[in-house]
């Protein structure tokens, strides 16, 4: 560590604590002693810091706090379409934006096409035949209209088969209507959806069916709890992230389109080898923890690591159940074996 100091034995300590080493040549074998290790005096160690901590198998909950906007569920819309040619005899005042309940009247229509088939109903009902009335009913229906609703005068009242907002509406008095043509249509709002933008490295932590919590803007303190119902399967190009879709219950019709949310997302907790986050080592081409084994002796071990969460990181290779690694004073040991050259133990090499 300090290439001004010499000593004269091996034995010896250096002013960092750590003992000498005796010079060793590719000639030289001697199996016994083991792998290579950086040896510290044990009465040295608080010293320096060293702290140890041992990898441990726990569950990894973890949470990612991300942004997004409330969108209308777009499988909540209703069409509301003539069904035969007429005409726009009446209006309600209703306009684009407005917030309506289910059964609210869009317009009055009259359709000449209705008045005989309302006759034809009336003459049939009069035969009792059963058969004759189902089949002409039948018609009425076909028409848009329900048997005897326009009292003969082929005036019927067009509403709203669900509540939510009028996204498009072109009833308009005295307007000449085709047949099939839109007169509105309404988005719901008993349910919305939540738009997140998921980090493209993080997208794979995202799930369907995963629970989420949202706080909006508009009402600070009251958390909305939902669930994923999609990730949707372009990324963005220029920002690097997946949208996902949440859907929200939305009691009282609070939550409007074009709110800002803040989106909690929580993963299930699952096994996973630990070790504390401070102990890696991460030197940019590889990551490391620097092992510590019997008698003040440490050396450095190649990991591969996942998850961060709560000052734990999840080890997927290099590691097992019980070793012991430095969680503190680590990098002036992983320096040391660097310049003494001592090489990192594999993933996948012999724990021994």
């Amino acid at each position: 560590m300090v290439p001004q100091e010499h000593y004269s034995s091996a034995d010896a300590l250096s002013s960092m604590g750590m003992k000498a080493f005796k010079p060793k040549y590719a000639d030289e074998t001697d199996a016994a002693a083991g792998p290579p290790t950086v040896t510290v005096d044990p009465g040295a160690q608080q010293n320096l810091g060293i702290r140890i901590a041992t990898a441990t198998t726990g569950t990894l909950a973890g949470a990612l706090d991300v942004t997004g906007t409330v969108d209308f569920n777009q499988r909540d819309i209703a069409i509301v379409q003539a069904r035969s040619a007429g005409f726009v005899q009446r209006v309600y005042r209703r306009a684009p934006g407005d917030v309506i309940p289910a059964g609210a009247p869009i317009a009055d229509l009259l359709v000449p096409e209705w008045v005989g088939a309302e006759a034809e109903y009336r003459a049939v009902r009069r035969t009792g035949d059963r058969a004759l009335i189902a089949a002409a009913g039948q018609r009425l229906r076909l028409l848009g209209i329900p048997a005897g609703q326009t009292g003969g005068r082929g005036v019927v009242t067009v509403r709203s088969p669900i509540s939510g907002v009028i996204q498009t509406l072109d009833a308009r008095a005295g307007v000449t209507l085709a047949q099939g043509q839109t007169l509105a249509q309404i988005n719901g709002l008993g349910t919305v959806w939540l738009n997140a933008a998921i980090p493209e490295a993080q997208a794979g932590q995202v799930r369907v069916g995963q629970s989420v919590t949202a706080d909006l803007t508009a009402f600070p303190g009251e958390p909305f709890g939902g669930r994923v119902v999609a990730v949707l399967p372009t990324a963005s190009t220029e920002s690097r992230t997946l949208t996902v879709r949440v859907e929200l219950p939305n009691r009282g019709t609070r939550l409007r389109p074009g709110m800002f949310a803040t989106v909690h997302l929580t993963n299930d907790g699952r096994l996973a080898l630990l070790v504390p986050s401070e102990a890696v080592i991460r030197t940019g081409k590889r990551t490391l923890v620097m092992l510590a084994e019997r008698k003040g002796r440490y050396r450095p071990a190649e990991v591969r690591v996942g998850r961060d969460v709560g000052g734990q990181t999840e080890v997927l290779a290099g590691l097992s159940p019980g070793e012991k690694v430095v969680a503190s004073g680590q990098f002036l040991l992983d320096s040391e074996a660097s310049l003494s050259g001592i090489p990192a133990r594999p993933i996948g090499g012999d724990s021994k």
